[in-house]
């Protein structure tokens, strides 16, 4: 898919790609747009229209990723994005998921064992990945903006390799509860209903690996380079 510039109207961004809705909401964001072009309703809500681009973008073809882009980025910019999407996720997302899973339970008629173990499956998914966020709004993010607020270590010990060395990798037990659904579900449920749901969950999916991309590869990356600047 093409790329996004600065010129490009807004609306034509929805236009092309209607999963950068929430995306944009994520910047504050909201519809009626007019003819004004991205550059103009960044300047208006005092969005930095490179990085926006650079985010939109990296949701909008998975082959593309500005690395060197993104790390030129402000922490603390990079946070404010991740903090948002976590919100989204808290939310909107996991409600609406489990809105739909209960739809799928209540469409099943007989013997429906396999549909319960997937329900209790996605509970103790969707607890692990509230503790993972948890942990990044609570310690992960508050660590890295002193850091770069006070520009020195915690003589502590703490580090960002020490925080992150808590993490769970949440983006592969997702794949996990799709493949044990998509393997092993026995035809006992409403077709347009499951299908709702698993369209969710693969959403979601593709949401969460470009979140922890720009995590993973920006945002820890930079702190362990700041980190590295202060040793010296």
């Amino acid at each position: 898919m093409e790329l996004f510039s600065q010129e490009d109207k807004m609306s034509s961004l929805i236009s092309r790609n209607y999963t950068l809705l929430p995306v944009i909401n994520r910047f504050g964001i909201r519809l009626g747009f007019k003819e004004k072009t991205i550059a103009e309703v960044c300047r208006e809500n005092d969005i930095n229209t490179d990085f926006f681009l650079a985010i939109v973008n990296t949701y909008t073809d998975e082959n593309y990723f500005p690395e060197a882009e993104l790390l030129s980025f402000s922490p603390v910019l990079l946070i404010d994005y991740l903090k948002n999407t976590h919100r989204y996720y808290i939310e909107y997302v996991l409600p609406k998921i489990e809105q739909l899973l209960n739809q799928v339970l209540l469409s099943c008629k007989d013997n429906c064992s396999s549909l319960k173990m997937i329900s209790t499956f996605y509970q103790k998914y969707k607890a692990e990945l509230l503790l993972h966020l948890q942990l990044e709004d609570e310690k992960v993010f508050p660590y890295i903006i002193d850091l770069y607020k006070h520009k020195k270590l915690n003589t502590n010990g703490s580090s960002i390799e020490v925080i992150e060395n808590e993490h769970t990798n949440v983006e592969v037990k997702l794949s996990d509860l799709k493949s044990l659904i998509i393997r092993h579900m026995p035809p006992n449920y409403d077709d347009n209903t499951m299908n709702e749901f698993l369209t969710a969950l693969f959403q979601f999916e593709n949401d969460l690996n470009d979140h922890a991309r720009i995590e993973d590869h920006i945002l820890i990356t930079q702190v362990l380079e700041f980190e590295k600047e202060l040793r010296k």
